[in-house]
């Protein structure tokens, strides 16, 4: 008999789509996430057109960096995830730019003051000192984090109710960007409304979005999956909220007597 896909068949296919990239065309119909009004990939296209030399870190598969209108001379993009160099290989190729790969680790492979423009979306860690260290002077920052208490509302239906962790304040990052010697030049907040239309979605999420909940399998949260699958059922989707926040830093020119 036909009818909608049960529990079991929606983690299965959860389960089933692949990883490698950084690419969310899958979640189409099944999730949503606002975007922040910002507009960061706007906001990269116009710094990379008047940039000389540029890096971009931990890049994925390279697709939001791939959308840049008008590439800088010199164009760099480091990964440490190996299933992502290839996908970010083909998707930088028409741009000229060079794909790297590198350890998740402070150590950039770079000299000190190669670049004008360094960028970065969502970093998993963001290494304030190598950033100031390859940045020339009066270089930029640009980059879109996670926020504070980012889906805690996602986590929490997996794995209860948990204080509110210290880790990715903006307060945080200011002062580490400060500490490295940049002068934080922007700074905005967004919670993004975040909706899951079937469990599927949310498995996928999860497998993904590896820092939501460090240790999720599907086996080992089976139980909280199906209390969340039948209330999906029950109300028609689960709510979220995203946090999102923008920063950019700038090293300052060395004045001279």
């Amino acid at each position: 008999m036909g009818g909608e896909p049960g529990f079991e068949e929606l983690v299965a296919e959860g389960e089933s789509v692949p990883l490698a990239g950084w690419d969310f065309s899958w979640f189409d119909g099944r999730a949503t996430e606002e975007r922040p009004t910002w507009g960061y990939s706007r906001l990269i296209g116009q710094r990379m057109a008047s940039a000389t030399t540029a890096l971009d870190i931990q890049t994925g598969g390279g697709e939001v960096l791939a959308g840049i209108p008008f590439p800088p001379k010199v164009l760099v993009a480091t990964e440490s995830w190996p299933p992502n160099l290839k996908v970010a290989a083909r998707n930088l190729r028409p741009l000229g730019a060079a794909v790297l790969a590198t350890a998740d680790e402070p150590a950039l492979p770079f000299q000190a003051n190669t670049f004008d423009l360094v960028v970065s979306r969502h970093p998993v860690h963001t290494w304030w000192d190598e950033i100031g260290r390859v940045l020339r002077p009066g270089g930029t920052y640009l980059s879109q984090q996670i926020g504070q208490g980012t889906v805690r509302e996602l986590r929490e239906a997996m794995v209860g109710k948990q204080p509110l962790s210290s880790q990715r304040a903006t307060s945080g990052a200011v002062a580490e960007a400060e500490g490295a010697g940049l002068v934080v030049v922007d700074l905005r907040q967004q919670a993004l409304r975040t909706v899951f239309h079937d469990i599927a979605a949310v498995v996928h999420f999860l497998r993904k979005v590896v820092w939501t909940v460090p240790d999720f399998s599907v086996d080992r949260y089976r139980d909280r999956l199906r209390t969340l699958h039948n209330r999906i059922q029950a109300e028609g989707s689960f709510v979220t909220y995203a946090q999102r926040f923008l920063i950019e830093a700038r090293k300052p020119v060395p004045a001279f007597s």
